[in-house]
């Protein structure tokens, strides 16, 4: 017989699971679309916020990918060497430093705008129903980051 403390043990019945697993699915199904761009996922994270954003500080991109710096440099310092960012000291305060997109690293954008329609394509859902997928994931992160 399983009682309901066994039911709440279960590992199908963990939302972290559920997560984790979605997650890792994900990125599997990202790898070969980002090897086209000789990008890894968390490499495409930062140059969707660049794109979003170009010109931000090591610091601003760190705390909107939600990563410290100690994982981000080589991070960056990985798409300098591709030639799709440059790291800029700010001249005011050195500890500054400022990531700004080079010319291949905004025209990558165009080759990457097709990778939101195969990840729908592939989750067979409603672009409403990703929208809504999203919200909720993204409220939970903030109820719990709390």
């Amino acid at each position: 017989m399983t009682t309901k403390t066994d039911a709440m043990l279960q590992l199908d019945n963990q939302l972290c699971f559920a997560l984790y697993s979605t997650s890792l699915a994900m990125t599997k199904l990202y790898k070969p679309l980002l090897d086209e761009l000789g990008l890894t996922y968390p490499q495409y994270l930062a140059m969707l916020a660049l794109w979003e954003q170009d010109g931000l500080m090591v610091s601003e991109l760190g705390e909107r990918l939600s990563l410290d710096s100690g994982t981000l440099t080589p991070l960056l310092k990985r798409l300098e060497v591709s030639g799709l960012v440059t790291r800029i000291r700010d001249v005011e305060d050195e500890r500054r430093v400022h990531i700004t997109l080079t010319a291949a690293g905004r025209k990558l954008k165009t080759r990457a705008a097709k990778i939101p329609g195969c990840i729908l394509a592939a989750s067979q859902c409603s672009v409403s129903e990703l929208i809504s997928l999203t919200q909720q994931v993204q409220a939970l992160r903030r109820r719990i980051a709390t």
